[in-house]
């Protein structure tokens, strides 16, 4: 299991993903920030019940409810994208602040990769001058 998802992050482009992390925030952010200046519908509006048995005669009040009834659902509609680009923008710092993250723990392996071999060509030079002098 943990091989199949030890492929899949090997295939990841990793330094594309870090390259673009500050660019998919920035754009969340702008997304987020115009969403949340444009006026939405009425913030007192209601949404009538829905009438279907509407007389037929009385077709402005019928235009009348149903623009109501768009208005209501298209405050809603605002409301959800407020909130939907909210998320978007949280989960883009959220994923940058991860790329910081898994750079810095990649710049520690590397690192401790090269002390790792240091010490190994260390260990084989005393190991080969032990083996000499016996």
């Amino acid at each position: 299991m943990a091989t199949g998802w030890w492929s899949v992050l090997k295939t990841v482009p990793w330094s594309e993903v870090i390259n673009a992390a500050p660019q998919v925030a920035s754009g969340a952010r702008r997304l987020w920030d115009s969403v949340a200046r444009k006026p939405g519908a009425g913030a007192g509006m209601v949404a009538e019940p829905m009438v279907d048995d509407v007389a037929e005669e009385d077709v402005f009040g019928s235009l009348v409810l149903r623009v109501d009834r768009n208005e209501a659902t298209l405050n809603d509609l605002h409301k959800q994208m407020l909130q939907a680009s909210e998320i978007i923008a949280n989960l883009a710092d959220q994923n940058a602040q991860m790329i910081a993250k898994m750079e810095l723990a990649r710049t520690r392996m590397l690192w401790m990769g090269v002390a790792t071999a240091v010490s190994s060509i260390l260990a084989l030079v005393a190991l080969a001058l032990v083996m000499a002098r016996t």
